[in-house]
């Protein structure tokens, strides 16, 4: 089967990225074709056996056949601040023509039995033009910009339209595309995530030397981690208020660990002097092989989010082993259980603290828990067996487009 798989952001540096990334690598395992398209500011990393038709943009106009701006988010990502509403018209009309031309090209040129678009927007509704069946996988900060930037609805409203299927990663993003797109219900299926098995599995190594190559010096402290994108929404905020509380309940015994880059970067470290935090350490955005030591070597995983439409990043925690502490919001209960984590209340400092001492005694006391939880995330949630899935969800999709 030949995919053409579609995205608004790069292969790296956000969820639907990964998705994308992690998807094609297993098309390709399983003997199918695959095409890529995709908005790049940089030189990518080709990935091998897929054909990659990357839209080049460009901060401040420095490439000449790039777009003269950086690539569009709903909030930020690693290497662009920029979101949607940041376009003006002529922008806007830039964007849509380059992804048009190569959405074009590459459907003539590859000719592709199905299409899989992430996030219900701009360019899902490119794709409705033509007259192949397509797939939307919707990750949440879609919906969340439909509801904030009206101006957009149209391109999505014909996009849930004209889409053979939409697929929702949980349980709280299925409940909030019927909403939104309630004329979608019947073609609306729920499918969790997968994780990369090849990348994400536990490899525990030295923590010294670990932490030693990012200016951390090591004394045998707990470690507890974050990573992802510091941006509101990951509720960074109240991790650190937490971390003031279990700084003085254990002294010297944990460091935090926080791997990422956003918009509230400066405003989250100002935050750490304020509360005079002497054991917290922002590590910056870190390569998916990095995050694998860094999981595999710390003790416990905090998702303090306010909002989380799947939350990928602490699956692959689990899947090297790591107990999860996260909170009780959008797709998170849906994976993290009470034998590999505790879910605690958004925005509730003091239970956050709890539930972080309480899983660290846990760790401690059952020296097979790593072991036990990497085995769970991989029963249950291996790439392995969502590509199975997927796999029939496109053969379904292919034979409805040609009847």
């Amino acid at each position: 089967m030949r995919v053409l798989l579609i995205n608004h952001f790069p292969l790296e540096g956000s969820g639907s990225g990964t998705y994308s990334g992690n998807i094609a690598r297993y098309l390709i395992k399983n003997g199918h074709e695959v095409c890529l398209v995709f908005p790049e500011n940089t030189i990518h990393e080709e990935l091998p056996g897929a054909f990659s038709s990357p839209v080049y943009f460009s901060e401040g106009g420095q490439n000449p056949v790039a777009l003269p701006y950086n690539f569009p988010c709903f909030t930020t990502h690693p290497r662009s601040n920029t979101t949607f509403a940041d376009l003006d018209q002529n922008e806007l009309e830039q964007y849509l023509a380059a992804f048009d031309q190569t959405i074009a090209e590459k459907i003539a040129a590859f000719r592709p039995d199905i299409v899989h678009v992430q996030h219900i927007w701009l360019l899902a509704y490119l794709v409705s033009k033509y007259q192949i069946p397509f797939i939307v996988t919707t990750h949440g900060t879609d919906l969340i910009g439909y509801e904030k930037w009206p101006e957009f609805r149209r391109f999505c409203d014909i996009a849930a339209d004209k889409s053979t299927r939409i697929i929702a990663i949980s349980r709280d993003n299925h409940q909030s595309v019927i909403k939104t797109f309630p004329q979608a219900k019947n073609k609306t299926l729920l499918m969790p995530n997968g994780y990369n098995s090849d990348i994400f599995f536990l490899e525990e190594t030295g923590r010294t030397a670990l932490l030693a190559e990012y200016g951390i010096s090591y004394g045998n402290e707990l470690i507890l981690l974050f990573a992802g994108k510091l941006t509101a929404l990951k509720g960074l905020d109240t991790l650190l208020w937490a971390a003031r509380e279990y700084e003085k309940l254990q002294p010297g015994n944990i460091i935090t660990v926080i791997a990422g880059t956003g918009e509230k970067k400066e405003e989250l470290q100002q935050l750490k002097e304020e509360l005079k935090l002497k054991s917290v350490y922002f590590i910056g955005h870190r390569s998916q092989n990095e995050l694998r030591l860094l999981y595999s070597n710390a003790d416990i995983f905090v998702m303090p989010s306010r909002y989380e439409a799947f939350g990928l990043v602490a699956l692959e925690a689990m899947a090297c082993g790591l107990a999860v502490v996260a909170s009780n919001v959008g797709g998170l209960p849906d994976f993290v259980s009470s034998e590999a984590g505790t879910l605690v209340p958004p925005d509730d400092s003091d239970a956050l603290c709890t539930a972080i001492i309480k899983e660290i005694i846990k760790t401690q006391e059952n020296k097979e828990r790593k072991s036990n939880i990497a085995r769970y995330a991989f029963n249950h949630y291996s790439q392995e067996n969502f590509t199975n899935k997927l796999e029939e969800i496109y053969l379904q999709s292919k034979v409805q487009g040609q009847d």
